[in-house]
């Protein structure tokens, strides 16, 4: 295992799973339960890995096989292609266990509905089947700031022509699944100036991922640093994101999608495990004439509040899937595309207040007690503050107001 306080070069690389050991999962129903089960595997460790910074690579194996990383492959490559709801739960089933762990495949889903977009018939044919087989995608983020990168969607990273064919270059970061993926995907500029996402296999030389994340919070999702080396490039794994701008789709809000879910499944456990303490080990106020913490009258408005609010977020957050599928379900124009972004932020901002308000309130309900470091109970706050600065809910009411105000359609990015 790697100090999360220092840099280090990932050691282990993922090995490819064994085709047949991995599950073909035929639709909603099926997605649901293997996440319900795997959940459940999930749940047992998840305090210990975060104490320990135990990076889930067993785990993952075991994602590889449950087929879920195929679910919204088109039907016609072989997939589920579940509904955008049905993501959104499998995500808030496996955060409720393990947050980390769970998010490890954002990536994975979003770089999946960038091919959908802008990927040629021969890419999908080519690229879906290793993902049929079990093979995960990470990512390789956005770059640090720096003068070249002031925002999250400007870099230095470059893909180039030279006499001996492609060639990739640069340094990443916040690179969520990229230490155990089969393939790498990146954003890079190429000769022209245009973006790009280059799907560099793992194994290619010149490509180095480097363990340095050392957040507080999401500790296990090995986040860290990429870097590309003269990486040589096969031309048919460049994808031409340059046209998402200029069409209109669901990619940006499939990204927030997920984000949301993972925020949701974050609040659940921090309210599941405050119910249990509560029941458990909280002892009642003195002066409240009382024999237990459950017969407390504040304390039972406040799970009331807390189980409105979290309520609220998860139904706020399966419409927006909802409205994501009626949505693809047409034409998609410029102003499906918008009301996609909008009907997100709305379950990204109620789904970032409940994970924070959960988490922070978990304590207060359980008492001081449950800061003693045997429970982790400050793990639920640390994965919900961490996780929810992933793109600043300011911004999401920024969106909204102008929306619903000026008529202004959001723009179009993974942001969004």
């Amino acid at each position: 295992m790697s100090n999360p306080e220092t840099s280090s070069v990932a050691s282990r690389v993922p090995t490819r799973p064994d085709p047949a050991r991995v599950a073909r999962i035929a639709d909603d129903a099926e997605a649901l339960a293997a996440s319900k089960t795997l959940a459940a595997v999930f749940a047992v460790d998840a305090a210990e890995r975060d104490r320990k910074r135990r990076l889930p690579w067993d785990e993952l194996d075991l994602w590889s096989e449950s087929g879920l990383g195929a679910i919204t492959v088109p039907r016609e490559y072989g997939g589920a292609d579940v509904s955008f709801a049905t993501l959104a739960e499998v995500f808030v089933n496996l955060c409720a266990a393990d947050p980390a762990l769970g998010q490890i495949p954002q990536n994975h889903f979003g770089v999946l509905g960038v091919l959908r977009e802008v990927g040629t018939a021969a890419q999908k044919e080519r690229l879906y089947a290793e993902v049929l087989a079990g093979q995960r995608l990470g990512n390789a983020g956005p770059e640090r700031r720096s003068a070249a990168a002031t925002t999250v969607l400007q870099g230095s990273t470059r893909l180039y022509t030279t006499p001996d064919g492609l060639r990739l270059d640069g340094r990443r970061f916040y690179s969520t699944g990229a230490l155990f993926a089969h393939r790498i995907p990146a954003r890079a500029s190429d000769d022209e100036g245009r973006a790009v996402q280059v799907w560099v296999p793992r194994d290619a030389p010149g490509l180095t991922v480097i363990d340095d994340w050392s957040s507080f919070g999401q500790r296990t999702t090995a986040s860290g640093s990429v870097v590309f080396d003269q990486v040589p490039v096969d031309p048919r794994d460049v994808l031409p994101i340059w046209q998402l701008a200029d069409r209109p789709g669901l990619f940006g809000p499939t990204s927030q999608l997920i984000q949301a879910a993972i925020d949701q499944g974050i609040a659940q456990a921090a309210v599941a495990d405050a119910l249990i303490f509560v029941r458990e080990r909280a002892r009642p106020w003195v002066d409240s004439g009382l024999e237990h913490a459950t017969d407390d009258p504040y304390i039972i408005a406040d799970i009331g509040r807390l189980q409105i609010d979290l309520h609220a977020a998860h139904e706020v957050l399966l419409d927006a899937g909802r409205t994501l599928d009626a949505i693809s379900a047409q034409p998609i124009d410029a102003e499906a595309s918008a009301r996609a972004s909008v009907a997100v932020a709305e379950a990204k901002v109620l789904t970032t207040r409940i994970a924070l308000e959960a988490s922070e309130k978990l304590f207060e309900l359980a008492g001081s007690a449950s800061t003693r470091a045997g429970h982790n109970l400050d793990r639920h706050w640390r994965n919900a503050r961490t996780h929810t600065l992933h793109d600043p809910v300011r911004w999401k009411l920024h969106l909204l107001g102008n929306y619903h105000l000026n008529q202004v359609l959001p723009a179009r990015h993974s942001w969004n």
